[in-house]
């Protein structure tokens, strides 16, 4: 293995170089965007956004701003990919610009609960469609699906262990499927208005309330409209594996801000019935969350926040493996433990402070660093926007459940003494180093994994006067 790692580190500029694979183009970036998008909450979160608006018409509102919002939120995180082009996504971004503490706890929630907890509930859900048409009298046994889940999670594992273009071209076909599928629904909504039945959408009766609308439960509407646009900032993860980052990265986000609203919205307008009997929708959202974990993990590993295996790559299919065995693991064990649901309401919380804590870095480096090229630079209103919009609706989400969102707190908080203990602490025993050498390089054998040698000019801010040379 020392003599292939010494071969690929022979030519320091050409192509023997072992480093990820430039294999996203636009139409792949735009597939993990609006194929993340497009997922699974498209089809659960309307009844609880009714639910909470208590009538069609205030839950169209909230569906149309809820959009705009995140199209917002999409143009800062271009721009932040494009001045930082480093993979990560929040936790790159903000480790750049606010230290490596604050970095570390968006990192280890999302790591250890996070990201598990939700592909261990998108894989459930998956298996409990598959399996319904077989126990149509009771609930799937408990065991069934979550053998099926496992299955479903080694083999997307596997995929995404294999090849990049493997994991990438899944995702494209999958997206196309949903994009038929909606556009069916889209189809069949059409029809039963032209054929008169659109009495709901009467202004009459569409704000007809079924309960007292109340700032807290329009603000838990919202949120549940948040988690179905979930994912528009997903190639943010992957940015050192898209082709021409700085340009396409942009690109991907105006279509997905174009694409992804006129879909959602057009989608969520017509209400048909229960469309998520089309289960593959959460087997491609696996595969989409999988692919981009994965990443978080390589980053964190090579900021040195987490063990330095998994900053490794495969040394012929230049996938992080490492880091895909440790989601995969992370959720096979969630899996177990039963209590997804409750787990991902703690951290919900979590994952809407960290989109407001990195566009609000956003608004620091412009200060901090105003000579860095910026390919892309929004208004400044657009950031400050965003982060009044969901100053607003943390505040009354905490407001109307301090205990969830005070244990999606705690969680996160935990990280502190693990940062200063594994992290900070630079005097350890040599019995603790000689240890973590051992595990790392037995883990390099098992997987065949090196580190990457990347140019270190792809994923370093460009200041004006790299810009012009």
């Amino acid at each position: 293995m020392e003599d292939k790692e010494k071969k690929k580190d022979r030519d320091s500029s050409g192509s023997d170089r072992v480093t990820l694979k430039k294999e996203i183009g636009l139409l792949s970036a735009c597939a993990i965007i609006i194929g993340n998008i497009i997922g699974s909450g498209i089809f659960i979160s309307p009844k609880g956004v009714l639910e909470h608006a208590g009538s069609v018409g205030l839950s169209l509102i909230v569906w149309v701003c809820g959009g705009g919002i995140c199209a917002l939120g999409s143009l800062c995180y271009a721009e932040l990919g494009v001045t930082i082009p480093k993979s990560g996504g929040d936790y790159s971004y903000v480790t750049e610009i606010f230290g490596g503490l604050v970095g570390f706890l968006l990192l280890w929630s999302a790591v250890l609960i996070m990201y598990p907890t939700t592909l261990a509930v998108i894989a459930l859900t998956f298996s409990n469609y598959v399996l319904q048409p077989a126990f149509q009298n009771c609930l799937p046994p408990f065991i069934a699906t979550r053998l099926l889940a496992t299955i479903c999670i080694l083999f997307l594992t596997w995929v995404n262990c294999s090849s990049v273009r493997w994991a990438t071209r899944i995702q494209d076909v999958f997206t196309v499927g949903k994009l038929l599928a909606l556009v069916l629904i889209i189809v069949v909504g059409l029809v039963q208005i032209f054929r008169g039945h659109y009495d709901a959408l009467r202004p009459s009766v569409s704000f007809e309330f079924s309960q007292d609308p109340s700032v807290g439960q329009i603000a838990l509407a919202f949120l549940q409209a948040s988690f179905a646009y979930s994912g528009w900032n997903f190639l943010n993860y992957v940015t050192e594996e898209v082709v021409e980052p700085r340009k396409n990265l942009p690109r991907a986000a105006g279509l997905q801000r174009c694409g992804s609203d006129i879909w959602g919205k057009a989608a969520r307008s017509v209400f048909v019935g229960d469309a998520d009997l089309c289960s593959p929708v959460h087997l491609w959202r696996i595969n989409g969350y999988l692919f981009t974990s994965s990443r978080l993990c390589f980053s964190g590993a090579r900021e040195g926040h987490l063990p330095y295996l998994l900053a490794m790559i495969h040394l012929k299919n230049c996938t992080p493996i490492p880091a895909l065995l440790v989601c995969c693991i992370a959720t096979i064990v969630i899996l177990c433990i039963g209590e997804t649901h409750n787990l991902i309401n703690y951290v919900s919380f979590i994952n809407y402070l960290s989109y407001g804590v990195t566009i609000a870095g956003l608004l620091y480096l412009r200060k901090k660093r105003p000579t860095l090229t910026r390919p892309i630079k929004v208004n400044m209103l657009i950031p400050i926007t965003y982060l009044i919009f969901w100053a607003v609706l943390l505040g009354f989400s905490l407001y109307s459940e301090p205990v969830v969102c005070g244990l999606g707190m705690v969680i996160m908080l935990t990280g502190v003494p693990v940062y200063f203990v594994g992290v900070q602490w630079k005097n350890k025993p040599k019995w603790i180093y000689r240890l973590v050498e051992r595990v790392t390089y037995m883990g390099q054998k098992v997987c065949y994994v090196v580190f990457p040698q990347g140019d270190p000019s792809e994923t370093e801010p460009l200041t004006s006067s790299k810009a012009t040379d």
